[in-house]
């Protein structure tokens, strides 16, 4: 059963994005990060060329021809990846295909929409079963 983590609390999105993926990239995760469109995947394939300062995540969209040898994976429209390690979701409903992944990551800005919205994915997963871990992101150890 997938594990699932909420991160609330976050200050951005994207910048937490990069700071799970590196951590995740550390452990020998591969990622998947769900962008909820377009221009949001460009905005995190932009920054994750610069994150973390001293180095840069290796990274592509999942249609790449090598998407299965990178780590990080980027996608905003499919369904289909080379790996099922880890998936970042940035999007404001629970993914279909979140099951398929051995851990899930959700991200929760302090926006008070996008609380609403984080406690009804919230509430999805745990009435059909799955253990939920949350971290909160203002608290030092989150880190």
């Amino acid at each position: 059963m997938t594990k699932i983590d909420f991160y609330s609390n976050s200050p951005d999105k994207l910048h937490t994005a990069c700071f799970l993926s590196h951590k995740a990239m550390q452990s020998g995760l591969r990622v998947v990060i769900r962008t909820p469109d377009a221009a949001t995947a460009d905005a995190l394939d932009a920054l994750l060329w610069q994150y973390p300062e001293t180095a840069f995540i290796p990274h592509c969209r999942s249609n790449a021809p090598d998407a299965a040898t990178t780590p990080v994976i980027i996608d905003h429209d499919g369904e289909t990846f080379p790996h099922n390690d880890l998936l970042i979701s940035l999007c404001d409903e629970c993914l279909p295909f979140f099951s398929r992944f051995e851990k899930l990551k959700e991200i929760v800005i302090r926006d008070e929409n996008d609380r609403k919205l984080g406690r009804e994915r919230f509430r999805f997963y745990r009435d059909r079963g799955y253990e939920i871990r949350t971290i909160d992101l203002n608290k030092p150890e989150a880190a």
